[in-house]
Formats: structure tokens, C-alpha cells, sequence
């Protein structure tokens, strides 16, 4: 019993004191000789306890109670974490010899004062009492200051009962344990309690693999006779240096050892190593950690790599990736969003667009399979500036028209990938999955719905049309050089081929049904000089009214186009997340900013309109010549609540990646 004693108590000073108290007070205890009135106060309160006890087991039996000592000595952090349970198998008594019995003794009924943490410098190597039908007690090692960084709160049912008094009333069954047990008998230290079961970050944080292929309606659209080129696509803000050491007030939740890049870079590689990713599109990466590390890191992993760092004195940009023996580049067009003079086109962000060409194996005809064009983005984050959000995206839509239409006016496959700073279902969001939205007097913080705004007085709305003409993009997201109207059959003469005719005998000749105005076409000059001048200035002038006139109908076309206040685009782009979680019953979260889930990040893809399918302005699709086969699941904000936020030990960036598997069909063999 008084080895039972011991070990509670032992426990309790274990976790309630650092390692430094323990080695330090309880080394100065090694040898003393125990008072009798310590002796008299332990066993006057174990025979309080075992009154409590029936007749019958006022004395635990020897085969259901077995201690395990050892003469080597722990110290401090050195403890493992143990459980009475995990001991049943123990020997039934191994036997201590006499000085360290006496040593036991005198640590088990030494009353603790001010010094009563001071206990533990001779403690055996391995010692527990294992009591049959126990349930789990854990001896908490202490931790220093760098050791409770990485310390996860653990999960157990708790107890009601003093651990000292369980140690020995345990061996009764369950149903005769008192409800109140003794009171704990020592005064000044606190009384144990059970700490939850340690549950590892990655079980937390597991994220299936849904597999789409298997689904009824997908299997149907795949033909058995047409292969795929399959491959996967990974988006990832990965969270640049530069900004968490100018934001640390976002991250209070966090220790300081997991924000360092040193700790956050491993993590970061080892995750989309594990993923292998064909397509990488990369946000918030910092160039000089880019080109540094990041770049000949993904050079090694097979990649092909392009950077464009945003302008201004920003230190971070975007990144896209891709396997080159999966893809080779057709066209790459980085894009800045920063336009001097403009007002809703003045912050630094940007975006890269490229135009890859799957490879297949050899002997198959590169022609059998479309050119693939993959976007990436981070827009604006300011939930007050939808204005600006809206036309940066309108930039990038304009970029993928160009890059992506093919020589019939269709598209290419469509991959957008990014963190766009706007939730599901938000006006930007449907603007992009719906292909239309009309602005005109909107309120600009609700573009994104990052945050509602409603209670300003003087919130800024969006008025038509959203951008100048000078910009060169029409409210349809195409620049107005590659949209206007092409008529067939008209045959196009440029100014230098007009001149050559300036001094020819035609031009000098006034045709006979010609209205005679005198000084303009009254009679052949006398000198060939003066009717070759004369020859020229007409030319000249007809050019100049004729370009004259056609500037100001396309002002006047694009300026009546634009008047209506609404903005769209035919890529038709469906999202590859649904945004909820049926299972769960909560939306999804890519992001956690300040305790609070959202979804920012996103990858579009091309997609089929179902015909007369429109569902409370939702437009459906359905998968066309790119087929989504999988996506890795995104938690709920439950979920990343228990470990902490993002980011934690586990996952070294603020937002979740995504990833999603593709199947591009191949026409022909």
C-alpha cells in the first residue's frame, strides 16, 4: 500500500513540476530518515482508507497488485508516459532491497511543504503499480519550454477519484467503489487529475482520397473504348516568410519554432512529395526562398519551373510547376495586374497562364490529345475592394481566351487553380462558375463576402462600366484586338500599299461621270506635279477620315456594349470541391485566418453546360473531354480546431492544398 502510495504521489509531483524542480529539490533528498510523525500521519490515513473497504478486502491481495522496481534512477524528462493498465502483466512482487525499500518509505510519507516537489532524485528506472481492471492513469514527463511546443493535449475519460485512493480500492469491483472517496490527504499539493490520450496531428488532420471515377453518372461518360491521359493538379498557398514575420499577430496560436522557415520547409516538400503532383501551382512564394531553394528542390523532383514574382516592392509571387515528361510548353504569358493610372487596377498582384501539350507514349500521334491550359492566381486580399477584384479576374479571364481559343473560336481544357480571397456562392465565385454577373450598383465588399459591410454608411459600389476603355478588355473578358468582328470576303488594303498609287496616270485623270466642284475636281492641272500632289492629299484624306471613323465606331460599339453593367465569359468553369461536407454536415475550410474557417483557395476546370440545366441560377455541367477522376478531401473547421489552426506541427501553411486527379480523353489511337 505504500508503494501503491508512492506511485500516485509520484505522479502527481511529475506533473505538476518542471524537470529542473524535480532534479534539483529531490536530489537533496536522498538519504533522510523518515520522522515518525510522518510515519504515524501515513499510517493513520491508510487506515482511514481501508476502514472504507468491506471485511473482506480491507487488504489488497498480493496476486492482484504487483509492483515493479528497479535500482536504476530517472531524471526529469527521461520518464515515459505510463499507464497502470499497460501493467498488468508485471510480476506479481519483485522484491527491493532493504535500503532502497526504506528510501520508498520515507519518500511516500514525507509531508510536502514548501519543498514537497522535491522528491524524485532517486526514483527507480521503471516503477508502477498494475492493478487488475485498472483504467488508464498517466505519469506526465514534464516539459520544458521547448518541449511544450510540440506538447498535443491527449484524450482519456476522466476520473472522478483521488489516483491515491484509486491505487488501492481499484481491486474491488466496479460497482462497489464509494461515491465520495477520502479526502486527499495531502494539503498542499494539488490534487491529480487524468489527462487525455495523445492523438496523433496526422489522424487528426486525415484527409481521404475520393475516388469519382466509380461514380454512376462519371462511369457513363466514360467510354470504354476512349483512353485518358491522366494526372493530377495540386494548389497551394504555401505561405511566405516575408509575410507571417509582418503579420505574427495572426499567429499567436502558434509557437515560434513551427513558424520558422527552416521547420516549415521540410513539411512543405515532404507533403507535395507525398502528393506527386503532376501540375504544381504554387501562391505566396517568396522569390528569393524560390530561386534559392524551391526551384533546384523541384528541378531534382522532375519539374519544370516558372516564377513571377508580384510587382512593386512585394516579395512573393506565383509559381506553376510541371512534370516535364508529362507536358511540354507550348505558351507561357505571366500576367500583372498593376496598371499606372487606373485606379481599380493599382495593387501588385499577378498570374501566370501557360498552354501545355500532354505527352503521350511513343508512337501515338501528339495530335490524338488537346493542349491543356492551366492558370494560377492570387488576387487581391482587401474584402472592401470587390471593384478590383473583379478586374483583375477579368484580366486573367481575358489571358485565358487568348492563350486557350483555338483557331474554330472553341476553347482548349481550362484548368484554374488559386486563392482567389472570396467564399462560395459569393458574387465573384458565381461570376466564374456561372459565366455572368451583373454589377451595376452592387456594394463593393460584397463581390468577395469575405465580411459583411452592411452597417457602413458610405460603402463604395460598383458603377458601369467597372473598367475604362483603355484598358482594351470587353465587359464579355476578351481584349477588344482579338474580338471584334472579322467580315468575309472584305479585302483589307494597308496605307503603304494606298501610296503607291499616289503618282500613277489613273490618279491624275478625272473620271468622266465625276461632279464637277471647283478647286476639288474641276480640271486636270496643267503641271504633273501639282495633279500628283493633288493625287496624294486625296488619298490621304480618305485614309485619315476612314480611320477616324472607324475609331469612333469602336468607341461607340464598346462603349454601348459596356453600358449595361454586366460582365461574363464562355469558358464555362465548374469548381472540382463541392464546398460542403455531407458526412459532417459543415462547410469545407482551405483556410483559417484568426480561429475562423473559410474557403478561398480553388481549381476550375472545363466542363460541359447541361442543357436547360439551371438550378436556382446555379448553372450544372457535366464533364466534357476533361473528366475529374478524384480530389483529396478538405476538413471542416472543427476539425482544425482540435489541432490547433493552421499552422500547426503537422501543417506548415495557413491554407490546406488541393488536389484533384484528371482524365483528358484521347481521340484516337
Amino acid at each position: 500500500l505504500a508503494d501503491a502510495f508512492f506511485t500516485c504521489r509520484k505522479n502527481v509531483l511529475l506533473a505538476k513540476s518542471t524537470s529542473t524542480q524535480i532534479e534539483g529539490v529531490f536530489g537533496a533528498t536522498r538519504g533522510r530518515l523518515v520522522p515518525e510523525e510522518q510515519e504515524a500521519l501515513l499510517q493513520q490515513w491508510l487506515e482511514e482508507g481501508a476502514g472504507n473497504l468491506p471485511a473482506s478486502e480491507s487488504v489488497p491481495s498480493v496476486g492482484k497488485v504487483s509492483v515493479t522496481l528497479t535500482s536504476d534512477w530517472l531524471e526529469g524528462s527521461e520518464l515515459l508516459m505510463t499507464s497502470l493498465s499497460d501493467l498488468n502483466s508485471a510480476p506479481e512482487v519483485t522484491q527491493c532491497a532493504g535500503q532502497q525499500l526504506t528510501e520508498l518509505h520515507a519518500l511516500a510519507s514525507k509531508e510536502p511543504q514548501d519543498d514537497a516537489v522535491t522528491e524524485l532524485a532517486k526514483l527507480p528506472a521503471e516503477e508502477a503499480v498494475a492493478v487488475a481492471e485498472s483504467a488508464p492513469w498517466a505519469a506526465v514527463v514534464p516539459q520544458t519550454d521547448h518541449q511544450i511546443a510540440g506538447y498535443a493535449a491527449i484524450d482519456v475519460e476522466v476520473q472522478n477519484e483521488d489516483p491515491a485512493v484509486l491505487a488501492w480500492s481499484l481491486v474491488r469491483d466496479a460497482g462497489t467503489v464509494p461515491t465520495e472517496p477520502p479526502a486527499w490527504p495531502i494539503q498542499d499539493t494539488v490534487q491529480f487529475c487524468p489527462l487525455p490520450t495523445e492523438v496523433p496531428y496526422h489522424e487528426i488532420l486525415w484527409r481521404d482520397w475520393e475516388d469519382l471515377s466509380v461514380q454512376p453518372c462519371v462511369l457513363e461518360q466514360v467510354s470504354k473504348n476512349t483512353p485518358l491521359f491522366e494526372f493530377r493538379v495540386m494548389s497551394y498557398n504555401i505561405l511566405a516568410q516575408d509575410l507571417v514575420e509582418q503579420g505574427l499577430d495572426l499567429y499567436q496560436h502558434c509557437h515560434p519554432d513551427i513558424l520558422n522557415w527552416n521547420y516549415r520547409l521540410p513539411n512543405l516538400l515532404q507533403e507535395i512529395q507525398h502528393w506527386d503532383p503532376d501540375v504544381l501551382c504554387l501562391q505566396e512564394v517568396q522569390e528569393n526562398h524560390y530561386w534559392e531553394q524551391l526551384e533546384p528542390m523541384f528541378k531534382e523532383m522532375g519539374f519544370a519551373c516558372f516564377y513571377k514574382r508580384r510587382t512593386g516592392t512585394k516579395t512573393d509571387g506565383c509559381a506553376v510547376c510541371y512534370k516535364h515528361s508529362r507536358f511540354q510548353l507550348i505558351s507561357l504569358s505571366p500576367i500583372e495586374y498593376f496598371r499606372p493610372g487606373m485606379d481599380i487596377l493599382n495593387r501588385d498582384n499577378v498570374g501566370l497562364v501557360l498552354l501545355l501539350q500532354p505527352l503521350l507514349p511513343e508512337g501515338l500521334d501528339l495530335k490524338a490529345i488537346s493542349p491543356l491550359c492551366v492558370a494560377n492566381t492570387h488576387v487581391l486580399f482587401n474584402p472592401r475592394r470587390g471593384d478590383i477584384k473583379l478586374a483583375q479576374m477579368a484580366l486573367l479571364l481575358a489571358e485565358i481566351d487568348k492563350i486557350a481559343k483555338t483557331t474554330e473560336g472553341s476553347y482548349y481544357p481550362v484548368i484554374l487553380c488559386g486563392d482567389l480571397n472570396s467564399v462560395p456562392d459569393s458574387p465573384l465565385y458565381k461570376f466564374i462558375r456561372n459565366g455572368e454577373l451583373s454589377y451595376h450598383g452592387m456594394p463593393a465588399w460584397k463581390v468577395s463576402g469575405q465580411e459583411d459591410f452592411s452597417q457602413q454608411l458610405y460603402a463604395r459600389k460598383l458603377l458601369a462600366p467597372l473598367w475604362p476603355s483603355s484598358l482594351g478588355v470587353t465587359d464579355s473578358c476578351q481584349y477588344v484586338t482579338l474580338c471584334q468582328p472579322k467580315k468575309l470576303g472584305r479585302r483589307k488594303y494597308s496605307r503603304d500599299f494606298l501610296l503607291q498609287f499616289r503618282f500613277c496616270d489613273v490618279a491624275c485623270e478625272r473620271p468622266p461621270h465625276l461632279i464637277l466642284l471647283e478647286g476639288v475636281t474641276d480640271a486636270k492641272p496643267e503641271k504633273v506635279a501639282s495633279a500628283r500632289e493633288h493625287a496624294t492629299s486625296a488619298v490621304t484624306a480618305v485614309l485619315n477620315t476612314l480611320h477616324h471613323s472607324f475609331c469612333f465606331l469602336g468607341k461607340w460599339w464598346l462603349f454601348m456594349c459596356r453600358s449595361s453593367g454586366v460582365i461574363q465569359h464562355g469558358l464555362n468553369l465548374t469548381s472540382v470541391y463541392s464546398h460542403f461536407l455531407p458526412q459532417r454536415g459543415r462547410p469545407e475550410v482551405t483556410t483559417m485566418p484568426m480561429g475562423l474557417g473559410a474557403t478561398v483557395d480553388y481549381i476550375f476546370y472545363s466542363a460541359e453546360p447541361v442543357e436547360n440545366g439551371n438550378r436556382g441560377g446555379r448553372r450544372l455541367y457535366q464533364d466534357g473531354a476533361l473528366k475529374l477522376l478524384g480530389r483529396l478531401s478538405l476538413l471542416s473547421e472543427d476539425v482544425l480546431l482540435l489541432a490547433d489552426g493552421l499552422p500547426n506541427p503537422f501543417c506548415s501553411s495557413d491554407h490546406l492544398c488541393l488536389l484533384a486527379s484528371f482524365g483528358l480523353e484521347i481521340s484516337s489511337l
